[in-house]
């Protein structure tokens, strides 16, 4: 073990460095996600801009959607669902089961049965850019979110449920 330069803490360096990352990642998405989540109005999830446009509540689906494809590719039995949105609350629960399992396969010493890249290329990157839409809708609702240095964010792999740290630096 060597002391984390960033931490000072004790932590064993990873065998593989591109599922370590890919768990850094999920840990992002929690933290950006679960701030566009919370506080959300109480209507939002059916919050409707257009006929060719998501509802708050379909984008949910689709991420958790993403998420249970990626635990499907990482253990090699690949299979994609296209669920029908629960309650908001529901979805929100959803959603953070399938990080939290996604995440747990990644810490396993369970093999990797499709490559990092392809899963962060695919349902990664695709359920980054469906939180941005979730804070953009928060906006449009009349709900935003502030706006912060995420850099500065305490984010740490591991930690991909609702509750995360407190915002070191937000700003309007």
């Amino acid at each position: 073990m060597s002391a984390s330069p960033v931490t000072g803490s004790n932590v064993t360096a990873s065998p593989d460095p591109a599922r370590q990352l890919l768990r850094h990642t999920l840990a992002t998405i929690a933290y950006r996600g679960g701030k566009a989540l919370r506080g959300s109005p109480d209507q939002f999830g059916s919050f409707h801009i257009g006929d060719k446009t998501r509802t708050p509540a379909q984008i949910l689906a689709h991420m958790g959607d993403l998420f249970d494809w990626a635990l499907s590719i990482a253990q090699g039995e690949q299979a994609w669902h296209d669920s029908t949105p629960l309650s908001w609350n529901a979805e929100v629960d959803r959603f953070f089961s399938a990080l939290e399992k996604f995440d747990d396969y990644l810490a396993s010493s369970e093999p990797l049965h499709g490559s990092a890249e392809g899963l962060f290329q695919g349902p990664v990157a695709d359920a980054l850019s469906h939180i941005g839409q979730i804070a953009m809708l928060r906006r449009l609702a009349g709900s935003p979110i502030l706006g912060e240095n995420y850099f500065k964010a305490d984010i740490a792999a591991g930690s991909v449920g609702l509750n995360q740290a407190v915002p070191r630096r937000e700003f309007e």
